[in-house]
Formats: structure tokens, C-alpha cells, sequence
């Protein structure tokens, strides 16, 4: 969990980017374009569409597609282990490509988690 931490921190760091607290269905068209200035700006970006599903090696949505069951699905929570996971890598390499900011995808399709969730244990902390 550390260095997941640690990888959104730093992806982050790559933009200096400040999020307004506005909910994003009361704005007006004017401050849509505002907001969005410096995604247009950045140009370039890395989107981060990883978890479970990534082991059986074929597409995200592997589950439904294939229709896996939750048994069988079990075993790629029971083996995922990012053991090789290196935040720090993968933000100076994307920097060094000219990446301007990251977008990670924190709940995946199936429903597991990339984070430590008060709802329900499945999600990373629970894995190896």
C-alpha cells in the first residue's frame, strides 16, 4: 500500500494541477473550459488501467466477457502481488517521456479495489 501511495503522490507531483472542491454538474460552460485548460495544456498523459484482470493477460473486462466465476475468478485475488511494482520507475520514466499528469483507475469492473476500503475486503490490502 505504501507504494501505491507513494506512486499517486508522486504522478501528481507531475502536474501541478489544482482541483477545485466544485461539484462539476453546477458549473457553467465557461468554468468547464477553465477546469479543463490544463488537460488541453498538459497534452500528454499516461492512464493507469491496472489490477486483477491484468493477470489472465487478455482484457479488462475478462470476467464478464468470459463469464468467469467468482470461484474461479478467486485465484487472481489470492495470487496478486505486485511484488515488482516500482512506483519511482515508472514516474521518472513517464516525466522523461514529457508525461504531464496520470490518471489511475482506483475500482475496476469486478469490483476490486486499489485501495484500503471501509466497505468491503476486497481490494489490495487483502492480497499477498
Amino acid at each position: 500500500m505504501k507504494q501505491l501511495v507513494l506512486f499517486t503522490l508522486l504522478f501528481s507531483l507531475l502536474s501541478q494541477v489544482s482541483y477545485s472542491q466544485k461539484k462539476i454538474w453546477d458549473e457553467t460552460e465557461a468554468q468547464k473550459k477553465e477546469r479543463m485548460a490544463w488537460w488541453t495544456e498538459a497534452r500528454f498523459g499516461m492512464f493507469i488501467h491496472w489490477g486483477l484482470y491484468a493477470q489472465p493477460a487478455r482484457h479488462e473486462w475478462v470476467k464478464k466477457r468470459e463469464r468467469i466465476s467468482e470461484k474461479d475468478y478467486q485465484k487472481y485475488f489470492e495470487m496478486f502481488n505486485p511484488d515488482l511494482f516500482d512506483p519511482v520507475e515508472w514516474a521518472k520514466k513517464a516525466k522523461a517521456a514529457g508525461m504531464k499528469y496520470a490518471v489511475i483507475t482506483s475500482k475496476h469492473h469486478e469490483g476490486f479495489n486499489m485501495f484500503a476500503s471501509e466497505y468491503t475486503d476486497y481490494d489490495i490490502m487483502n492480497t499477498p
